[in-house]
């Protein structure tokens, strides 16, 4: 009889140990062919990119004797920012010489209202064409995305007389509906697609709760809509700063962009031509673009891919 304490008879297997997996050498990036000829574009590339900002930075700093010398590539010997203090305050833009200073005060004032316009009409058009859908919804959209294709030049003579009849052209608001009515399609579009990819629940949970068409588009769908309206605000930004042929011939020769008033630095038929300040003025006309590529160009992104699920 066996003790009860006796241990169970061994049936000569014992319990195979664990196996340890072994650790995955990490894979030694080698310079092929490839890869090489991948970086050497992409160098290239930036070089062909970068080289126009580089002649301009190192010209706006140089006085006029160093440029008379011929050596565009070279650095300057003695820099100087008197150029970029005439060019700012000093250059004759027409007229007057009161610099370049006065069409950046004028390309503010018809940036901020123009963006906000063009994006807030855009945003209530792309909010009703995705969730409320009126009668003759698509064909609204078709029309408002073939405004996008049409070029300006076609349409400046005809906006002209519409805003002649209602004495608004060549003013500061007539320039601002200008900008507002060429970015609604574009703005549209962006919005109508981001919204699209939101879900359909969340709005028929608002109107089961009652919520009309302006309370739900203000308490619901535009705290959920930072992604896109920064990438329209950088699209819209970026474009009408860059504007030149609505500005001169819709703002009137009291508010010029930017743009237009470096046109007529750079072009001017009299006295010296002042290479230098050319190239300050050039690089001051567009430090606000640069300036917002560089601080939300991570934001762009993130807005396009947020909208691109659907459209």
């Amino acid at each position: 009889m066996s003790s009860p304490l006796a241990e169970p008879p061994s049936s000569g297997v014992r319990a195979a140990a664990p196996a340890r997996r072994k650790p995955v050498p990490k894979r030694r990036r080698h310079f092929t062919p490839a890869r090489l000829g991948i970086y050497g574009f992409l160098i290239i590339s930036a070089l062909f990119f970068l080289l126009p900002l580089y002649v301009m930075l190192v010209t706006s700093v140089k006085p006029m004797d160093e440029i008379r010398m011929g050596h565009l590539l070279a650095l300057p010997r003695h820099v100087t920012l008197a150029p970029w203090q005439g060019a700012w305050s000093a250059a004759c833009t027409g007229l007057e010489c009161a610099g370049i200073r006065v069409g950046f005060w004028n390309s503010v004032r018809i940036v901020v209202p123009g963006a906000i316009l063009s994006i807030a009409v855009g945003a209530v058009n792309g909010y009703a064409l995705s969730f409320w859908r009126p009668r003759g919804a698509g064909v609204l959209f078709a029309v408002l995305l073939a405004g996008a294709f049409i070029p300006v030049q076609v349409m400046v003579y005809p906006l002209v007389r519409v805003l002649a009849t209602v004495h608004l052209f060549a003013s500061l608001p007539g320039i601002v509906v200008i900008h507002t009515i060429f970015g609604m399609p574009v703005m549209t579009l962006l919005f109508r697609n981001y919204y699209a990819s939101l879900p359909q629940e969340l709005f028929k949970a608002a109107r089961i709760d009652g919520g009309s068409f302006w309370r739900i588009f203000v308490q619901l769908i535009l705290p959920m809509s930072t992604p896109i309206v920064v990438v329209a605000l950088i699209i819209q930004v970026t474009g009408i700063w860059n504007d030149y042929i609505l500005g001169l011939v819709f703002a009137g020769t009291k508010n010029l962009p930017m743009t237009v008033q470096l046109n007529n630095i750079i072009n001017t038929t009299t006295g010296e031509r002042l290479y230098n300040v050319n190239m300050a003025a050039t690089i001051l006309t567009s430090l606000v673009p640069l300036a917002i590529y560089f601080v939300s160009g991570r934001w762009f992104v993130r807005g396009i891919a947020s909208g691109a699920v659907k459209g």
